[in-house]
């Protein structure tokens, strides 16, 4: 079941891709840079929760334990790609990388990731 959900990281992943377009080609063009974020932010959450639910109608979790080992893996995963992805492939800059996580700047990055992490768990425990 844990390769199941590992795999299905990348369901994830093309969410917060998808999200991310979906930011730059409508309400992004309308708000300013930080809002926009924000918004984008809480989305992400919203479908990735509903990505989660679904997820787990289709291959129950067993657990709140492997729940929770889930979303630690997924939390890796995120942090890798992100960090990966972001720095040797878009060969974006540490400081431009970290800068989302600046929550005393209003960046809400953080809260996503936090979301990525606790959402199994909920999910099982409350759905």
């Amino acid at each position: 079941m844990i390769f199941t959900y590992i795999l299905a990281w990348f369901v994830l992943m093309v969410i917060g891709i998808l999200n991310g377009v979906l930011r730059v080609g409508t309400y992004g063009k309308l708000m300013p840079e930080i809002r926009a974020h924000q918004v984008s932010c809480f989305t992400g959450i919203l479908f990735i929760g509903v990505a989660v639910y679904f997820m787990d109608e289709f291959w129950p979790m067993e657990s709140a334990n492997q729940a929770l080992l889930i979303g630690t893996i997924w939390f890796i995963l995120t942090i890798i790609f992100e960090f990966g992805f972001g720095h040797y492939i878009m060969k974006h800059s540490w400081e431009k990388l970290f800068h989302d996580y600046r929550i005393d700047k209003g960046r809400l990055w953080t809260l996503v990731l936090l979301w990525i992490f606790f959402a199994p768990v909920l999910i099982y425990t409350y759905f």
